[in-house]
């Protein structure tokens, strides 16, 4: 296998300026073992003195500001897109890497030649309770984070094929990225943020890529740390603290997910599950979110049955 000190891993982080997040987040890059590193901060809604004070504490990182938010999807585009590594990981600011995270991941693409997305295993900031060791597709087609909240007990060490890689960490081969482009995008910027990372992984799976799972690569994620609010952090049933317009999102971006990537025989196989989920979430939107849908949720819905036409 080729050394990886050969090979320019490309690693961006799309942040706001939080940097009791950014910081960290940053400093675990520095010690990371055998690997050559181009990293590529996007810092969105940015004012001058934050880039600044970023760029004078974090030397050799090239570093992007936009005063307007471009969004996860977006700004993740405009770094991939400026990168030069065969592999990229896509970094969420609110992870903080072991030493070895980028080494031991990047092993996993060479399992097999269709590998292009990794998974790493994602705790929480205790260290105790895991946050992903997989994405997976739900019966219902929901995104599923194997292990989500439970203890680790050593359940998941096992290296094994999985269905995709969680967005907060989500290693891809450049390969991989340009295979499933669509209109120029990797990410389908009309997500903005949330189920980005199925619809790329569904979209992989389509054109014959794997993703693969490497217990030995370990890193620790704050969840909900850069969307939810203070109260809402690493507790589960995101969607109860979530502002209107990020919920908005969450709920159109599962059927923007499914129109583009889901077959009509998968849609007849999974509807009982289908159903179910939707009987949930509707339910919880009239008790709870009454006047959260807007005109622009139907008009993106429409936009992702015409490109489903096209493609």
């Amino acid at each position: 296998m080729e050394s990886t000190s050969k090979q320019i891993i490309s690693v961006i982080i799309v942040t706001c300026a939080r940097r009791d997040y950014l910081d960290p987040c940053l400093r675990s890059l520095r010690p990371q073992q055998g690997v050559d590193l181009e990293i590529i901060v996007i810092n969105n809604a940015s004012d001058e003195r934050s880039s600044r004070e970023i760029a004078d504490s974090f030397k050799g990182i090239a570093l992007y500001s936009f005063r307007e938010n471009l969004l996860y999807c977006q700004a993740l585009n405009f770094g991939i897109a400026k990168s030069r590594g065969e592999y990229v990981l896509c970094l969420n600011d609110d992870v903080v890497l072991d030493e070895n995270y980028i080494s031991q991941a990047w092993k996993g693409f060479f399992k097999d030649k269709k590998v292009g997305m990794v998974s790493g295993k994602l705790m929480r900031a205790d260290k105790k309770t895991l946050d992903s060791t997989g994405l997976f597709l739900s019966y219902w087609r929901t995104a599923r984070e194997r292990g989500y909240g439970k203890p680790d007990r050593g359940q998941f060490e096992k290296p094994e094929y999985v269905f995709g890689v969680n967005g907060a960490a989500a290693f891809y081969s450049r390969a991989m990225l340009e295979s499933i482009k669509e209109g120029g995008e990797y990410f389908d910027s009309r997500f903005g943020i949330f189920y980005e990372d199925l619809d790329v992984s569904w979209r992989a799976q389509r054109k014959g890529w794997l993703g693969f799972y490497v217990p030995s690569a370990v890193a620790y994620h704050i969840r909900g740390g850069t969307v939810r609010s203070a109260e809402g952090v690493n507790r589960p049933f995101a969607r109860r603290y979530l502002n209107e317009d990020l919920f908005r999102d969450l709920v159109k971006n599962r059927y923007l997910t499914l129109i583009k990537n889901e077959s009509f025989l998968g849609f007849l196989l999974h509807l009982p599950g289908i159903l179910f989920y939707e009987c949930l979430s509707w339910a919880h939107i009239m008790f709870f979110r009454p006047g959260f849908i807007k005109k622009e949720v139907f008009r993106v819905i429409a936009a992702a049955f015409d490109r489903r036409r096209k493609r």
